[in-house]
């Protein structure tokens, strides 16, 4: 039940981005495309699962002063890997994701998680947690990504949907428009949040 419990909080109730608000720099930069917002998170669900592991597995051999930088070695070495791995096998998703997967080491998803719960967890609830939040951090890019792309270029996954007929919203695929598509989707959240409470209490 627990392990249930830590895997289903990163969804909604905990997600990263649309409730703790962390992650902004790659969620603003790569979601230009639903294909950028998939890789990058599945990416970050790799490190994110593999350093929750490690740190598991090593929560009480990690002297307590020097567990951050420990914990930054043992991300960068995941993020190092997923960086070479998607260069042999995916150069193109690669080169479009660019200087965001090795920043993966300073994503504070990441270090948070190994910090505030990896560290004081056994391996099954860190795995848990691990996939609740980086299934929750990719669900919030593909979100955004989706957004942009339908209206800033009328495609989705490349597959044009409108027609050669669509005036494409050019700002969703500027820098504005991720703000912009970020307001929107946070706003329909917290309204939706805002009268599910109000019926409740009713």
């Amino acid at each position: 039940m627990r392990i249930y419990k830590e895997f289903q909080k990163g969804l909604i109730k905990e997600n990263p981005v649309f409730v703790q608000l962390l992650g902004m720099c790659p969620l603003l930069a790569v979601t230009t495309s639903v294909e950028n917002g998939i890789g990058m998170g599945l990416a970050a669900t790799a490190v994110l699962l593999g350093s929750n592991v490690v740190v598991s597995l090593l929560r009480k051999l990690i002297p307590a002063k020097i567990r951050i930088p420990a914990y930054i070695v043992i991300i960068a070495g995941f993020v190092t890997l997923i960086d070479m791995m998607l260069e042999a096998y995916f150069p193109a998703l690669s080169q479009s994701l660019g200087l965001f997967i090795p920043l993966i080491v300073v994503n504070c998803i990441i270090l948070a998680r190994a910090e505030s719960f990896a560290s004081k967890n056994d391996v099954v609830t860190s795995v848990s947690d691990a996939l609740g939040m980086g299934i929750g951090f990719t669900i919030a890019l593909v979100t955004l990504a989706s957004v942009r792309e339908i209206l800033g270029n009328g495609t989705f996954l490349g597959i044009s949907l409108f027609g050669n007929s669509f005036e494409p919203v050019l700002v969703m695929i500027l820098p504005p428009g991720a703000f912009l598509g970020l307001g929107i989707i946070l706003g329909i959240m917290n309204w939706v949040i805002q009268k599910r409470e109000e019926g409740s209490a009713s």
